[in-house]
């Protein structure tokens, strides 16, 4: 199984859900299944198992979910397949569902159950053929390079007033500003939150202050009395690092940061810094860098071992966490990786996409935006099997939701 989320935006880059996108088999290895057997097992939705199996607070937290359900999955029993609370479900439908009686009977069904319902792929010139369909929905996914969002805006506030419009294939900042200015769409989603930075910004003193602590840590064979030292200027890490430390040894009763350093150790030491500095790094960015950034981390380091990287797992890490860094502090990535301290090989990933670490980085990459046809290529390429990838991305998530709970 193959599977991710991507988050849609609200007019603050607040997210406000998340869409499953999910795949059970590599079709490069069993055609059959674009073919004949398209609708095998079709009645079983993908994006539940995953719900079922991790818990909807591990997926999305307190966000809804927006699931892809086709014309079979539909009237299958949703309930029995997952137990999540019907309103925090989004059921993703497209116009392979026809605008025939027994479908729309069968949408009615799922309203008064309380899920919600979403339509995507529908142009323009069927909104009318799907007219009953479209009182149903709560949402419609439009392609905002295809649509004038200003009918559009007038059409759906007098026949539809009550669905919420969403811009997908927003790919830059300048397009999620212009539509957002522009009014109409309630939610975005695209690629626009994560786009490289061109010009820099002026660092707060405090960012200097992170960037300065990553870089002492990531130095080799950094002195513990220097890390410590530079945690020691900033309140939220030093008690967070003391939280931390005084869980992990029950009693102790550690009260002074060089005694939580030694106690971690350099490695340990190291790989908390760089994940506690750089979520301090985010405070005034999106929330979902931040969480892109760490999931990424911890995917790329469970990844290791699928591209015989298990040795450099720790560099892995540090790529993962590392890759939206221009984001994070509003420089080109370049100025960004100058002011840390990396390896020559993430280096070449995150600036040149060469070097031993940049298949991984690539990788990592298609599987977030639900790549399904490239990832699948590079793992028959690459002779590497589904599962172990679907347990590294599962586990990232569950890491996540788990890093700073106390």
């Amino acid at each position: 199984m193959l599977a991710t989320l991507i988050p849609l935006f609200d007019h603050t880059m607040s997210v406000c859900a998340y869409s499953v996108f999910a795949q059970k088999e590599n079709f490069l290895l069993n055609p059959r299944l674009l073919g004949v057997g398209r609708y095998d097992g079709a009645a079983e939705v993908v994006g539940f198992d995953i719900i079922e199996n991790m818990g909807l607070e591990t997926v999305a937290g307190d966000k809804n979910v927006f699931i892809e359900m086709n014309n079979i999955s539909i009237f299958a029993d949703i309930a029995a397949q997952c137990k999540a609370p019907h309103e925090r479900i989004v059921l993703l439908l497209d116009q392979e569902m026809p605008p025939e009686e027994r479908y729309i009977k069968r949408l009615q069904e799922l309203k008064a159950q309380k899920y919600r319902l979403a339509i995507r792929k529908l142009p323009v010139g069927r909104f009318e053929e799907y007219r009953e369909v479209l009182r149903l929905m709560d949402y419609i996914l439009l392609n905002h390079k295809k649509i004038d969002i200003g009918k559009a805006k007038v059409y759906f506030s007098k026949v539809y007033p009550n669905i919420r419009l969403v811009a997908v294939n927003v790919d830059s900042q300048e397009d999620y500003d212009r539509l957002k200015e522009g009014g109409g769409y309630d939610l975005y989603e695209g690629e626009f939150f994560r786009m490289p930075v061109n010009k820099g910004e002026e660092l707060a003193p405090l960012k200097v202050n992170y960037l300065e602590l990553i870089k002492v840590v990531n130095d080799v064979d950094f002195d513990l009395t220097d890390a410590a030292a530079v945690i020691e200027r900033d309140p939220a890490l030093v008690l967070s690092l003391l939280e931390m430390v005084n869980r992990m040894t029950v009693n102790s009763g550690i009260n002074s940061v060089k005694h939580a350093a030694a106690m971690l150790g350099q490695r340990e030491l190291k790989r908390w810094i760089n994940t506690a500095a750089t979520k301090e790094l985010c405070v005034d960015r999106p929330s979902e860098i931040m969480r892109m950034s760490m999931i990424r981390a911890r995917f790329a380091e469970n990844l290791a071992p699928s591209f015989k990287l298990a040795s450099q797992s720790s560099e892995l890490f540090l790529m993962g966490l590392f890759s939206v860094l221009d984001v994070i502090i509003e420089k080109p990535m370049q100025q960004a990786l100058d002011m840390v301290k990396v390896s020559k090989e993430i280096r070449q990933a995150l600036l040149e996409k060469t070097g031993p670490f940049s298949p991984v980085y690539d990788f990592l990459l298609q599987y977030e935006n639900a790549s399904w046809q490239e990832v699948s290529r590079q793992m028959v390429v690459g002779g590497i099997d589904m599962d172990p990838v679907y347990e590294a991305y599962v586990e990232a998530l569950r890491w996540f939701k788990n890093l700073f709970t106390k």
